[in-house]
């Protein structure tokens, strides 16, 4: 049973940072890629970055040099640092991990960042 729960989203102004919490239950001694991804209003949820179990990362081209994403394996945590922030980044960020044998995915709530302008 996977269950994730998203933290640190808030109001950040243009060119400030934010780092984002996902707090992975059920996923220990299992293969799950992690990743975050973002719906702004009136968009298609979007992938942003992904983690594999080894650390292999993946990031969309919109954040590549900005965000950066890690997992702890020991507290299943997944982590989204973002740095310098801008309006197009404004949206709710999901966590999400999908099990790489079955394909099954799993989502956290939602965490709004919102970057003033």
């Amino acid at each position: 049973q996977v269950q994730l729960v998203e933290s640190g989203g808030g109001l950040v102004q243009p060119g400030g940072s934010l780092r984002l919490s996902c707090a992975a239950s059920g996923i220990i001694n299992n293969p799950y890629r992690m990743g975050w991804y973002r719906q702004a209003p009136g968009k298609q949820r979007e992938l942003v970055a992904r983690i594999s179990n080894s650390g292999n990362t993946y990031y969309a081209d919109s954040v590549k040099g900005r965000f950066t994403i890690s997992r702890n394996n020991i507290n299943n945590m997944v982590y989204l640092q973002m740095d310098s922030l801008n309006s197009e980044d404004t949206a709710v960020y999901y966590c999400n991990a999908q099990h790489l044998l079955t394909t099954a995915n799993y989502w956290g709530q939602g965490t709004q960042v919102t970057v003033s302008s």
